[in-house]
């Protein structure tokens, strides 16, 4: 039997710890969970609060509780027991740990964190007696033109206000004052220091002042971990460099000075010549999938760097988890080295945003991927692709399953495969994921059984999400505008899934409009525009040069949370897109016009298709544009009792720190040296 910690939510002050249960042959009816400090060895006792499912339990707790007045002892460490009772026996299983937080401040003198041991055990740490003038921030960066900063802006859900940050200088005691004013995500700020307003030749310490229930409070910056990972040296022009040091006591020192000479960097350059022949030379010695399984074959050897091979759809695009994750390291850690896999017709995107990248099947991609610490990915490698004991594999996934998946599906009818083929390769690529991140319970069971994983799940919603939580409306115009698409008009999305047997051959699979786009321009070509996003495995371009004044085609844009947020309306059939954008609380029609065919003959179904859906279904096109039509004049559903049940199971967990949430499980690897 397993108890394994996979998720702390923060409420009122309080704090909502889930527990997910492996062969767990006992019943709950009696059981608790135990905390046992090691120090002191006290114990505090907690009822299970709520059975979410057969494998899923709730406990409140209030961290509070969990730390007490002691002269010798300001750390408090307690380990985690769930007890279950019998008629026979007392069950004690130590409960293991998927989940790891960043410090969250309980008053300004104490704050607890949730992390594990290096037995991958879950510990709840408490630290008090904290000194009051410490304020401890997330990330500092230096960039081409600022020295960027963030942190939380709450105290044990208390919103602090009036954050200001303050660079002083050491020797003048001059200060430079800068506002917070803006967000990072829902619960954090960030601030930008313009690097030319630090003076030359200067040491200088940085502060912030805030208020708190009413009271104004100023504390010295800190950062407890390292700065691995954080860009804390920055050249400018007029030959000045500055960096950043973080002191014995955890103070960030930002200091400026002279730097090298013409002479000096010419020097230092010299012996890195020949590395560079080298990079060339494997630049252009493409290799064929022979050659590729005899390379993967060859032994590596890690890089000395930490490296992150980044992945989306094969390498078919640069987005969905894989790219939120990606923009918060280059935002919190951009010293790390990180890497996309791509195909050749993503370089030119990766050109133009800057992004560092590798093609795949060369010979270069085959020694950065082997050498590389960390993979994160949203779909699966290769079965010929070696994954060596010293790399970390992160496996987002792309969508909370409605079709049935991996062991799940009885009849696999995808060219190029058989049923026990398909099986095998899906098993054996799951159990290469050392973590996998999950949207919600429901998505757990299912990762749990269809892809035979016992790993460790993240269950912490998908990164690629974030970005509905912490959107604003005005970003949403900007999108609008880049897009194209006219801020006076409503917008429908038509996102429909693939369907297994409409191919051609191998990879390549059709489709066609169900509905007519005559019908649809008649009924709501004057205020609504229609925006078209085919599933990336239909091979055939729809002819729509006819309808160009309100039909866009977006199948190919990257990031389908833009296209989301543009959107008054989803329409789609089997696609899992519905689970993401039910975040936006907004109306979805559902059209499965082929529904018996599907489910019976297809992939089937993990919910009840007729009953747990959010929206309503439409038979027909004749209904489908009846119900656009009252879809468009109903956009909030929040006040929906079904869609909102709904987004209580599927979307409640997510709080808008996916991303930032798979960046410190990865910094926990590399800070503990795992």
């Amino acid at each position: 039997m397993r108890a394994i910690l996979s998720g702390v939510h923060q409420k009122k002050g309080k704090q909502i710890l889930e527990f997910e249960l492996l062969d767990m042959a006992v019943s709950l009816d009696a059981a608790y969970v135990l905390f046992v400090e090691k120090n002191s060895l006290a114990s505090i006792m907690k009822p299970i609060t709520k059975v979410l499912s057969h494998n899923i339990i709730r406990v409140n707790i209030d961290a509070q509780d969990f730390h007490f007045q002691s002269e010798d002892q300001t750390e408090f460490e307690w380990q985690i027991f769930l007890i279950s009772n019998s008629l026979t026996n007392k069950n004690v299983i130590q409960v293991e740990s998927e989940y790891l937080s960043d410090r969250h401040q309980l008053e300004l003198t104490s704050y607890y964190q949730f992390n594990s041991d290096a037995q991958g055990m879950a510990l709840f740490n408490i630290r008090t007696h904290q000194s009051n003038d410490e304020f401890m921030i997330n990330s500092v960066n230096l960039t081409d033109t600022d020295l960027e900063i963030t942190g939380y802006n709450k105290i044990n859900g208390t919103l602090i206000k009036n954050q200001q940050i303050i660079l002083k200088n050491h020797s003048t005691d001059g200060t430079l004052e800068y506002p917070v004013t803006k967000k990072l995500f829902e619960g954090m700020f960030t601030v930008s220091i313009p690097l030319t307003d630090i003076p030359q030749n200067s040491v200088g310490e940085l502060f912030i002042e805030y208020e708190l229930n009413g009271k104004q409070i100023k504390q010295r910056l800190i950062i407890s971990k390292s700065l691995a990972g954080q860009s804390t040296d920055i050249r400018l022009a007029g030959n000045r460099e500055i960096t950043l040091e973080k002191r014995f006591d955890n103070g960030i020192l930002v200091k400026e000075f002279p730097g090298a000479s013409l002479f000096e960097k010419v020097g230092a350059a010299g012996g890195k010549a020949s590395t560079m022949v080298d990079v060339i030379r494997m630049i252009q010695d493409k290799l064929n999938l022979v050659r590729m399984r005899f390379l993967f074959k060859s032994g590596h050897s890690p890089y000395e760097n930490t490296t992150i091979i980044f992945e989306s759809f094969g390498g078919r695009q640069v987005s969905d988890s894989p790219y939120a994750i990606y923009k918060v390291f280059k935002t919190l850690y951009p010293g790390i080295n990180m890497i996309w896999s791509i195909d050749r017709v993503q370089k030119k995107f990766c050109k133009e945003n800057q992004i560092p990248y590798v093609i795949r099947r060369t010979n270069k991609w085959v020694r950065v991927l082997e050498k590389s610490q960390f993979w994160i990915s949203n779909a699966r490698f290769p079965t010929w692709v070696k994954k060596p004991n010293y790399v970390t594999y992160i496996q987002t996934w792309h969508g909370t399953p409605l079709k049935k998946l991996g062991l799940d599906i009885e009849n696999v009818s995808m060219p190029g495969t058989t049923t026990a083929k398909y099986h095998k390769n899906f098993v054996r690529e799951a159990n290469r994921w050392d973590a996998l991140v999950s949207p919600n319970d429901y998505s757990t069971q299912i990762f749990r059984s269809a892809f035979g994983f016992n790993n460790q799940i993240l269950k912490i919603g998908y990164p690629r999400n974030d970005e509905l939580i912490n959107t604003k409306p005005e970003d949403i115009d900007a999108i609008k505008e880049q897009l194209g698409i006219p801020l006076d008009k409503k917008v429908v999305m038509y996102a429909p899934t693939y369907r297994d047997n409409q191919f051609a051959e191998k990879g390549k699979y059709t489709f066609e409009l169900p509905f007519d786009l005559d019908d649809f321009r008649k009924s709501f070509g004057d205020d609504t525009v229609l925006i078209l996003r085919m599933h990336y495995l239909i091979s055939n371009a729809l002819d729509i040069s006819d309808y160009s004044d309100f039909v866009y085609d977006y199948s190919n844009y990257p990031n389908i949370s833009d296209l989301y947020l543009v959107s008054d309306l989803l329409i789609t059939d089997y696609s899992s897109v519905f689970f993401d954008y039910a975040y936006l609380k907004r109306p979805i029609l559902f059209y499965p016009y082929d529904y018996h065919l599907y489910k019976e003959e297809l992939r089937g179904f993990y919910l009840n298709y007729e009953k747990d859906l959010p929206g309503k279904i439409a038979e027909n096109s004749k209904q489908l544009l009846e119900e656009i039509n009252h879809a468009l004049a109903h956009p909030d559903m929040s006040a929906n009792e079904k869609f909102m049940n709904f987004y209580n199971r599927f979307c409640a967990i997510n709080d808008g720190l996916s991303s930032l949430k798979v960046v410190n499980y990865v910094m926990h690897q590399i800070e503990s040296g795992m």
